[in-house]
């Protein structure tokens, strides 16, 4: 009989069927889905409805905060196709290091949280990826820190201190709860939609969140890439 998830030793044996091996993207809100699930739509008609060598492409929505990111997520690779899952959370974020613009990318080296930080699998790979995807779109790389609500002003500025840079609400307690049901590749790439000098309140708010949305519906076929290789024998 298999041992449940959480009982496994080191990551899992993905050098096997990658068709068996799927792809679950986790977001927040619906415009976040909305623009993943168009940008899947979009590279799977590019490529005659299939995601290449890899396995199915799931995009969820999980609500806004870090509770309801851990329980869709557990909830979401509990049973059924996604319980071995490649898990990438996506979505928005705000940028904490002066200079940022609504658009630019963000791959995460680890996600922070209440409860410690986790490593991100492959992200070299991610930021290769994307510069293909979107090139001339700045890509940062970094620690990503978790909160349980919207940062304002000051607060920017301690948790760019603590060396993060960008904050979500959902990214760290998406990747701990997908790992708590087992181990597997996790990563977190966010668009930033609010920056140090273009924060929500001011003007041009829309005009940023439009670009965001355009970039985040772009990011698929990388995630893709990142995805197949992933499944690649190892040698």
């Amino acid at each position: 009989m298999d041992s449940p998830p959480s009982d496994r030793v080191g990551p899992p044996d993905l050098s096997g069927d990658p068709a068996a091996t799927p792809l679950l993207i986790a977001c927040a809100l619906g415009i976040e889905q909305v623009a993943l699930r168009s940008g899947l739509q979009s590279g799977l008609t590019g490529r005659g409805g299939r995601s290449g060598d890899a396995g199915p492409v799931t995009v969820i929505r999980t609500g806004m905060g870090p509770k309801n990111a851990e329980r869709a997520t557990a909830r979401a690779l509990g049973t059924g196709r996604n319980r071995d899952a490649v898990v990438m959370a996506s979505g928005f974020c705000a940028g904490l290091v002066p200079g940022m613009e609504p658009g630019d990318l963000i791959v995460a080296e680890e996600t922070r949280g209440p409860h410690g930080s986790t490593p991100c699998t492959g992200t070299g790979l991610l930021v290769e990826a994307l510069s293909r995807a979107l090139p001339g779109r700045t890509v940062h790389t970094g620690p990503l820190t978790g909160s349980d609500h919207v940062v304002r002003g000051p607060e920017r500025d301690a948790l760019r201190a603590t060396g993060a840079v960008a904050v979500d609400m959902e990214s760290a307690a998406t990747l701990l709860s997908a790992l708590s049901a087992g181990s597997r590749p996790v990563a977190a790439v966010r668009v930033v939609v609010d920056a140090p000098e273009h924060e929500l309140v001011r003007i041009g708010t829309v005009r940023g969140g439009i670009s965001a949305f355009r970039v985040l519906r772009a990011v698929i076929p990388a995630f893709l890439e990142w995805h197949r290789s992933l499944l690649l024998p190892r040698r």
